[in-house]
């Protein structure tokens, strides 16, 4: 037994020995057959397309420069909707739809009809596989309305496999869609696993991946800056008032798991905000493809590996900090040894890589507002206090502003009517009360949400996020580095803006994309279409976007 146990581990520490010595040597250019074996999309969660760029001298030879010095990259690649969130995002990716036909509006959500809780991937009809599963928890593609890629390439081709990793269950559950398979980290064990909707039980590798407690190799381990001190001139240092302290603290060095006596829920939550939980979730991949054969079995898969920590990070730290400006050149040498694993172990011209984000990044306020812009937290409580203070003023009615849910005012029509109040008026009244808040912009009726107008700023990306059957009535626009916040520290993103919106688009793969930049302005609901031309599939139903038609 203690044999075995040895075994194991050792397997997997050598699953998470990732970065390799970096080499300027150009990774092989073998000929590309007819059609990609494996379509592999990377999503770094929170990653705005400035750091890509901005960071460029400090990357590793193969890893984001992959796509930039030998692959195709498109520098104004946006969201098209206006809550940009990691539901959302993950949504639109292999759909090509955005939320107004996904109905994947944002993380969570209040039922407009009863004003209960609803979570993006909640299921309550399914639990995670030897893992406890918590009210809300994410267990199944229920609520999204339409199919994926994934979901197209199994349809056409059963044998096919379909395969969504994340460190977030939403952002393996989105991309997999209905009929692929996702497997998400559990931060309570420190495994990962899947849920009911997908399987039984969890195939012999991912028990024997989880057996040797990979995860429990970080304990104690120190997060230390990559480069020296002179070289994060250019980031906010650490220790910031405004960076949150909990979990690991704010500055470099940090050990994970510090003050604790063995790993346990606590350490495997921390875990998620550093660069360890990439490497863990980059291990867990590299066994996916090794297991399941991926790209190996004379049909075509898909994999889809979202890695979570630079949200984690920039929400607690925000985009400006050194926190992030290290954890970036972190992740750059984690994707360094996986894209050469891949090489490796599928061939470098039998499968398609694509990169990508969910969303931007918005820059503390705190920070904004030292370097002279305006900017502020928008915070939730006292806002709707005073909404339904104006309304009460206005009505005699108490609390006709329900809830705020994802980036809209939820208002109680069952309430208004109840007191004989015309819905119209109190629409009005409190679309007036949101104005006069500090750090609104903008707010949208249903009407204006059901409408045609093209014209009106920030209409049409807010239209893109708004399903009607789950969406608030009003839909709310912060002023440009305004958050919706709900602590008093760190940042977020949710905005149409663009440091919201704009995210990296890169693809590589020898023989089907060629190479260089593209300057052109395009959405990511165009990978989806773009995607499926290279693989000789039909784009999803419901995709919007189209078809980059990118050649060699």
């Amino acid at each position: 037994m203690l044999h075995t146990r040895r075994r194991l581990l050792g397997l997997a520490l050598a699953a998470l020995s990732l970065v390799s010595a970096c080499t300027t040597t150009p990774p092989p250019t073998a000929a590309a057959p007819q059609r990609p074996k494996l379509l592999v999309l990377v999503v770094i969660d929170g990653l705005p397309m400035r750091q890509v760029t901005g960071y460029r001298d400090q990357l590793a030879p193969d890893g984001f420069a992959r796509f930039l010095d030998h692959g195709r990259w498109f520098s104004q690649a946006h969201y098209g909707h206006g809550h940009t969130v990691t539901a959302a995002g993950h949504s639109v990716m292999l759909t090509g739809a955005y939320p107004q036909r996904s109905g994947i509006i944002s993380n969570e959500w209040r039922d407009p009809v009863t004003g209960e809780p609803v979570y993006n991937t909640g299921d309550a009809a399914y639990t995670y596989l030897d893992n406890p599963t918590a009210p809300l928890s994410g267990t199944s593609p229920r609520n999204l309305k339409v199919e994926t890629l994934g979901d197209v390439l199994r349809t056409r081709s059963p044998q096919s496999k379909v395969i969504g990793i994340s460190g977030k269950d939403r952002g393996a559950i989105l991309p997999a869609g209905h009929k692929g398979t996702a497997y998400m980290y559990m931060s309570e064990t420190g495994q990962f696993s899947s849920s009911t909707y997908y399987m039984a039980a969890r195939p012999q590798w991912v028990k024997d991946f989880n057996a040797a407690r990979p995860a429990d190799a970080f304990f104690k381990k120190t997060w230390a800056p990559l480069l020296p001190e002179s070289t994060y001139s250019r980031s906010v240092p650490d220790g910031q008032p405004w960076q949150i302290a909990s979990g690991n603290g704010n500055r470099l060095p940090a050990v994970v798991g510090d003050k604790m006596d063995a790993p346990g829920p606590r350490f495997y939550g921390n875990l998620l905000a550093s660069p360890f939980a990439d490497e863990l979730t980059l291990a867990f991949a590299r066994a996916a493809v090794k297991n399941e054969q991926l790209g190996r079995r004379g049909v075509q898969d898909i994999l889809s590996v979202s890695l979570s920590s630079h949200d984690y990070i920039n929400h607690a730290f925000g985009p400006e900090s050194r926190l992030s400006h290290d954890h970036l050149l972190h992740l750059d040498r984690h994707l360094q040894a996986f894209f050469q694993f891949l090489d490796r172990e599928v061939g470098a011209g039998n499968y398609l890589l694509t990169l990508t984000a969910d969303h931007g990044f918005t820059d503390t306020p705190e920070w904004a507002t030292s370097q002279g812009r305006d900017a502020g937290r928008f915070t939730w409580g006292p806002s709707l206090a005073a909404v339904n203070a104006g309304l009460a003023a206005r009505f005699g009615v108490d609390k006709l502003a329900w809830n705020f849910s994802a980036s809209g005012l939820l208002l109680d029509e069952k309430l208004a009517a109840e007191r004989g109040l015309k819905f119209a008026d109190v629409e009005a009244a409190a679309r007036e009360e949101l104005l006069k808040l500090p750090g609104v912009e903008a707010v949208f009726t249903r009407e204006q949400l059901l409408g045609s107008d093209t014209t009106t700023p920030y209409l049409e990306a807010m239209r893109k996020s708004y399903d009607p059957t789950r969406a608030a009535q009003l839909q709310i626009v912060l002023k440009r580095h305004w958050i919706m916040s709900y602590r008093p520290g760190g940042s977020t993103h949710g905005s149409p803006h663009d440091y919201d919106t704009h995210v990296p688009l890169l693809f590589w793969g020898p023989g089907y994309v060629g190479q260089g930049e593209v300057k052109q302005r395009v959405e990511i609901a165009d990978l989806a279409p773009t995607l499926a031309a290279i693989a000789g599939l039909p784009a999803p139903a419901q995709a919007q976007g189209r078809d980059l038609q990118l050649k060699p």
